[in-house]
């Protein structure tokens, strides 16, 4: 791959994306529509609960057997997480040599044959050299964190899919948040960006139908290139809000995020969770900037935390704990009755488990000022 910085002038726009792509729409998940029309606006209906590679991403050496129940960025995983009150399910998706969008978070993808471990990138495998692998195919391995490649061995596996797939199996009308993967230490050549995301986009406008479409990247480029490329979905930049250091100093704090979004006409951000409750400041500078703002990190499978996000305004949560999260999100969605009134104001009985916390104004205001110092140790 040639490293050369992207720039998104003179690029050409799909020309195939129909005139009548702008929609309005409604389903029984939301309380009311999703306007996802060719404005660069763009409103969430209410708290948004997204399924993170579907039904959760493998942690494979976690003691939580809920962390490898099912196979990350499946169609089992996205239609697991589907029966359960969710709004939209995140998922990886990065293009084969020849040019088919398909499903996968990792850069590089391991199997193993007679002892040997075999490495390759992800980008670099045809269509069918992908899908030879799984549970039906080659045996697949992870590379961990800290460095180990172990089996991928989880409850219930299933092969990768390409993204014609999941728009073709996956339950209706359940959301895509469709990450644009690309290799955090890779400079991209323009040609190559466009290529890529032409080849997405045309499997989107293809098979997208009323399906609710949220794109999102850590790649700026691609970023700005997609908003560029066409107008129908919004697109969100995701960023660590300041948990890493990277190259680009783009990706490096919620503040640049903001810039971004703005110079390139983007509806919002998705920041690491860690990244918000450090710089809680960060919000309002958001909201003022008529931006949305959503979170993911391991934070978001606590129900508490992700109630306080609700509280400091944040749109949604990503989300691995699928079940519990939406169980927890309705219990603490629900409208405030006089009892909760009391309560609020310090009085009445303690409250039950998995019910709404409460909080006076004065308590939320010590809260936020509390939670970045408590973020940093």
């Amino acid at each position: 791959m040639a490293l050369k910085a992207v720039h998104v002038s003179d690029v050409p726009n799909l020309d195939h994306v129909p005139e009548n792509a702008s929609l309005s729409l409604y389903s029984s998940r939301f309380s009311k529509g999703v306007d996802i029309g060719r404005t660069t606006s763009f409103k969430e209906p209410k708290f948004l609960v997204i399924g993170h590679r579907g039904n959760g991403m493998n942690m494979l050496q976690s003691t939580d057997l809920r962390m490898k129940a099912v196979k990350e960025n499946t169609i089992l995983s996205f239609n697991t997480a589907g029966k359960y009150p969710i709004d939209f399910i995140e998922f990886d998706v990065q293009v084969t040599t020849d040019g088919c969008p398909i499903i996968f978070h990792d850069n590089f993808i391991y199997s193993q044959d007679n002892g040997t471990i075999y490495e390759k990138r992800v980008t670099d495998l045809s269509l069918s050299e992908f899908l030879s692998y799984g549970s039906e195919g080659k045996t697949l391995l992870r590379k961990t964190k800290d460095g180990k490649i172990i089996n991928w061995a989880v409850e219930s596996d299933e092969p990768p899919c390409t993204l014609e797939e999941a728009f073709e199996k996956v339950i209706p009308p359940l959301g895509f948040n469709i990450e644009l993967k690309f290799d955090d230490h890779i400079v991209y050549q323009q040609e190559y960006l466009s290529h890529v995301l032409q080849s997405i986009l045309q499997v989107v406008v293809d098979h997208a139908k009323e399906r609710p479409i949220i794109f999102s990247t850590f790649q700026p480029d691609a970023a700005l290139l997609v908003k560029k490329l066409q107008a129908t979905y919004p697109v969100f930049f995701l960023t660590n809000g300041g948990n890493e250091i990277f190259y680009d100093v783009r990706r490096n704090s919620l503040e640049e995020a903001i810039k971004l979004c703005l110079e390139g006409g983007l509806q919002g951000i998705v920041s690491e969770v860690r990244g918000v409750f450090r710089n809680p400041g960060a919000v309002n500078k958001i909201k003022e900037s008529k931006l949305s703002l959503m979170t993911y990190g391991k934070l978001n499978n606590v129900a508490e935390a992700v109630y306080m996000q609700h509280l400091m305004g944040i749109e949604g949560v990503i989300v691995d704990l699928v079940k519990e999260i939406t169980e927890a999100v309705s219990k603490m969605m629900t409208k405030p009755s006089e009892e909760d009134d009391i309560l609020m104001q310090g009085g009445g009985e303690e409250q039950g488990e998995g019910s709404r916390p409460k909080f006076s104004q004065k308590e939320l205001a010590f809260l936020l000022k509390l939670i970045p110092e408590l973020i940093q140790q």
